[in-house]
């Protein structure tokens, strides 16, 4: 990722990278919320001083921006992918889905604070930016599927895309990797849930 240029390679305290600290402070931040949440508890938490996650942050923002920006460059690369691009708007649209769902489960912590941000902060709202920009590809692919006769003409594409994306997003509520559900197994539910109602007849695999 672009956001840890000139830091990840940086060395602090043996056991203590910029990796570890990011998951601990995920963790905490979704406990504790993100305002609730000083130096001090993230130091205590991991057993260091403020001044070695200094050596690796300037403060509590940047790990925030860190932290959400490795979920949502994850969510951005989905959309990047060759089966994202290329194919019928309908397919293309359910492997987003799918993928999606896979980087929900495999970066669960991180996706979870990106869901929770309100934006109170410059990084929160910049984070809301661009979960509007991901939205927007979405809703685009929503648009074209309606086109091209795939998918019910009756459903509003933006309210096609809530209802989606709302059923994605609400996994962060109930999933959790000890009940031994894989991240291909919740998107094989969810997908066969969401576009077994969305296709018309036109619009299923031969």
């Amino acid at each position: 990722m672009a956001d840890n240029a000139g830091r990840s390679t940086r060395r602090g305290r043996p056991g203590y990278d910029l990796g570890r600290l990011l998951d601990v402070s995920v963790r905490v931040f979704n406990e504790r919320g993100y305002e609730g949440t000083s130096m001090e508890a993230l130091a205590q938490r991991l057993g260091i001083t403020k001044s070695a996650i200094y050596y690796h942050v300037s403060g509590k923002d940047e790990l925030l921006r860190l932290s959400v920006n490795r979920a949502l460059d994850a969510l951005f690369a989905v959309v990047e992918e060759e089966a994202s691009t290329t194919g019928r708007a309908i397919d293309r649209l359910e492997h987003v889905v799918r993928r999606s769902i896979e980087v929900l489960v495999t970066e669960l912590p991180f996706v979870t604070l990106l869901l929770r941000v309100r934006g109170n902060t410059r990084v929160e709202r910049q984070a809301l930016a661009r979960r509007r920009e991901f939205d927007l590809v979405v809703s685009d692919l929503v648009e074209q599927a309606e086109a091209e006769g795939s998918i019910r003409p009756d459903v509003d594409p933006a309210l096609t895309t809530r209802l989606l994306f709302g059923m994605v997003n609400s996994i962060i509520e109930w999933y959790r990797p000890s009940r031994g559900l894989r991240a291909e197994q919740v998107a094989d539910a969810v997908t066969k849930i969401a576009f077994d109602g969305l296709r018309t007849g036109s619009g299923n695999p031969a």
